[in-house]
């Protein structure tokens, strides 16, 4: 193009326009970039259609993805990352990268004070709240943490601005979040919390009006509106209002005990072990264990960010396993800071895994309800699809997303929703993972079926899973699944996520990652040799596709 200064070994591909621009040394530009009045700086690889409007200055080793569009006048600090697809309005200083969309898998994430800072959280909150009529409620709700105290109240100006009244339950759980929004006047709610898996990340999750994780659509409505800035500002007379609902606790534990019958866990003389694992659910637990009238020994009581940090969830299991055998206690349970999933340790001292825990409490729940419904992902093990046959039970099969498990549960016709992450979902008190939930439902299934939770596990069915992932493009993630479907037309074929394979003997599950360039793999087969022996024929199949 005109008036363009380009630097030594500079690659240009294939339909590219380039016009009054400078681009220094060792670049790469992809076909059909369109560069138009902008400076990119040394070794900068900019990816096929990347556009950059007039004024964008890239710094030196910066990456941008296929078809990323950079608006005039952002700056890029060197050594960044642009996603594939982003639309970037705002200068990238301090962030990490300049995602391509806002929520992931856990909502909106990102370092603290870095990807997510005040001033996105203001603007975010400023589009979530654009979405709801002038007047509206929501909640809020945060952990202990400082990070997450200064992002909320960011949110919360945000809102008001839009003019949205706030009810903060200030440090609650996610579930007596999302209890809080079910019952009362709020039309969604948001909790900011640490990344469990990344103590430096924080993570904001929204909720609708029915308290679950909000939709994919309303994912990309509120993201569009922050791309384009097109937030709604009220005159001063209609600045949202902030109020503190009183008694939230209260009103959660008196409706979990009503939907739970604990007459024969009373009259039991329970004696449990549990670890609050120093976060907010210690506020919810004393209140509902006085309803057991159980003898408890509790660790870890109390709420403290600097230990939550610390916090080893494989060694706290132990330890309770420990005092569960060393005070012949009938059961153990290792609560998440955020009370929604639980880890459970039978009265032998053995921590259940994911698996054990999903088809001990299935057995627990379709004996004591035979010829009911559960919902449970396509990657569950065949033992569970045995344990309902052996009832009667209909399975209904979930996606592996925690959102759509959720959704299936607030149809309101299952008695059980599981996950394989330790979750789990009783709709008869709330559509959504909820740990305390989960321990009150098990101790009354176990009460009332007269049996300790070691022989129930002695009697579940062996599982031999195996899990591999395969790096796979993005660009190729489509035609990948597509071909395998093709090549595999004479088997059985379940295709609520991914394409499950079904065996006589077993089955194979293959599903793209929704946020990495990845592919998973789950087998299943009689014992471990086969089940490993039938994950690698398709991670073989899927290396030959990319290749």
């Amino acid at each position: 193009g005109s008036y363009c200064t380009l630097g030594r070994n500079v690659r240009v591909g294939e339909g590219a326009i380039l016009q009054r621009s400078v681009v220094h040394d060792n670049t790469y530009l992809g076909s059909a970039v369109r560069i138009d009045g902008s400076v990119l700086g040394r070794g900068c690889d900019l990816r096929e259609g990347v556009r950059t409007e007039e004024g964008v200055i890239l710094g030196d080793e910066c990456f941008v993805g296929a078809h990323a569009s950079l608006s005039s006048g952002v700056k890029v600090y060197p050594f960044k990352t642009v996603e594939a697809g982003a639309t970037v309005n705002s200068s990238i200083v301090w962030e990490s990268r300049g995602a391509r969309s806002l929520f992931g898998r856990d909502g909106v994430r990102g370092l603290a004070n870095v990807d997510i800072s005040p001033e996105l959280a203001v603007r975010l909150a400023l589009a979530w709240a654009s979405t709801f009529e002038k007047g509206a409620t929501v909640t809020t709700s945060r952990d202990t943490s400082r990070a997450a105290r200064a992002l909320k109240r960011a949110v919360m100006v945000g809102c008001n601005a839009a003019g949205i009244n706030v009810d903060d339950l200030e440090v609650a759980t996610v579930p007596v979040t999302r209890f809080q929004i079910t019952s009362s006047t709020s039309q969604a709610g948001v909790t900011v919390r640490l990344a469990p898996d990344d103590p430096a990340s924080v993570v904001l999750r929204f909720f609708d009006e029915d308290g679950l994780d909000v939709d994919e659509a309303t994912q990309r409505k509120i993201e569009r509106l922050y791309h384009r800035e097109d937030f709604r500002r009220v005159l001063a007379r209609e600045i949202g209002d902030i109020g503190f609902p009183p008694r939230s606790l209260e009103y959660y534990t008196a409706a979990l005990v009503d939907s739970v019958d604990l007459s024969d866990a009373r009259e039991a003389g329970l004696k449990l072990v549990l670890d609050y694992s120093f976060g907010t659910t210690s506020f919810v637990m004393p209140n509902l264990l006085a309803k057991l009238e159980a003898e408890v020994l509790v660790v870890n009581p109390y709420a403290n960010t600097a230990n939550v940090l610390a916090f080893d969830r494989q060694a706290s299991s132990r330890r309770v396993a420990e005092l569960v055998v060393a005070s012949g206690a009938h059961l153990g349970a290792v609560l998440d800071p955020g009370g929604e999933f639980v880890t459970v340790v039978d009265d032998r001292g053995r921590t259940l895994s994911n698996e054990e825990a999903l088809m001990a409490l299935l057995t627990l729940v379709t004996d004591a309800r035979p010829g009911g419904r559960v919902a449970l992902p396509v990657a569950v093990s065949r033992g569970a699809e045995e344990i309902c046959r052996r009832s009667g039970t209909q399975i209904v099969w979930t996606k592996l997303s925690a959102s759509h498990l959720m959704e299936v549960a607030r149809s309101g016709d299952v008695d059980l929703a599981a996950s394989q992450s330790g979750g789990f979902i009783f709709p008869q008190f709330l559509p959504a993972f909820d740990g305390a939930a989960t321990l009150v439902n098990l101790i009354s299934l176990l009460t009332v079926s007269g049996r300790r939770l070691s022989e129930v596990v002695d009697g579940l069915p062996a599982v031999h899973v195996v899990h591999h992932q395969v790096h796979t493009p993005w660009e190729l993630k489509g035609t990948v699944m597509r071909t395998l479907v093709e090549r595999t037309r004479g088997h059985e074929l379940v295709l609520v996520d991914g394409v499950k394979i079904v065996e006589p003997d077993g089955w194979a599950l293959v599903l793209p990652d929704p946020e990495e360039p990845l592919t998973h793999v789950w087998a299943e087969a009689p014992d471990d040799g086969r089940a490993e022996a039938r994950a690698q024929e398709y991670v073989v199949r899927l290396e030959q596709l990319i290749r």
